[in-house]
């Protein structure tokens, strides 16, 4: 009994062409897996504390208000990284009537301990008379942009 691959004598000209593509990508799908393999267990093995950072949500009602209190924001380590979000559309109720604006978004990355001095911030720098500064708590992420967050923020 002979175990291996069959001669090419035995091969039609199909399989063999076959057999050569699954020969490829066979290790092609090695290379690939392994890298996402080690790049999963390097995820893994980093550790981060659920809930550590944040990511902040403020509205302003135009770029160079937005720009200004980002910039103070990163200046003050108040965050890491703040995101400008041109052009989006706001409707809410104020003062009894149904209103519809356009806004510009921040996006911004800190620690969650610095919530409330962000939140004050941007109450003492902020046009509106109720600024929008609402929270939430990043679960999970790339271990070494969350790391970075830490590094750039004090506790």
């Amino acid at each position: 009994m002979r175990i291996g691959l069959p001669g090419t004598e035995t091969l039609q000209g199909g399989s063999l062409k076959a057999l050569i593509v699954t020969v490829l990508l066979s290790g092609f799908m090695f290379q690939l897996l392994r890298t996402v393999g080690l790049r999963a267990f390097s995820m893994a093995s980093e550790t981060y504390t659920s809930g550590t950072h944040s990511a902040a949500f403020v509205t302003c009602p135009n770029d160079t208000v937005a720009r200004d209190l980002a910039r103070g924001i990163v200046e003050k380590k108040l965050a890491a990284c703040v995101n400008i979000v041109p052009a989006i559309k706001s409707i809410y109720e104020w003062q009894g009537k149904i209103e519809e604006d356009s806004e510009v978004l921040l996006m911004i990355k800190t620690r969650s301990s610095k919530v409330p001095a962000l939140a004050e911030y941007v109450r003492s720098n902020h046009p509106y008379e109720v600024a929008e500064v609402i929270s939430l708590p990043i679960e999970q992420g790339n271990p070494p942009y969350l790391r970075w967050i830490g590094d750039v923020v004090p506790e």
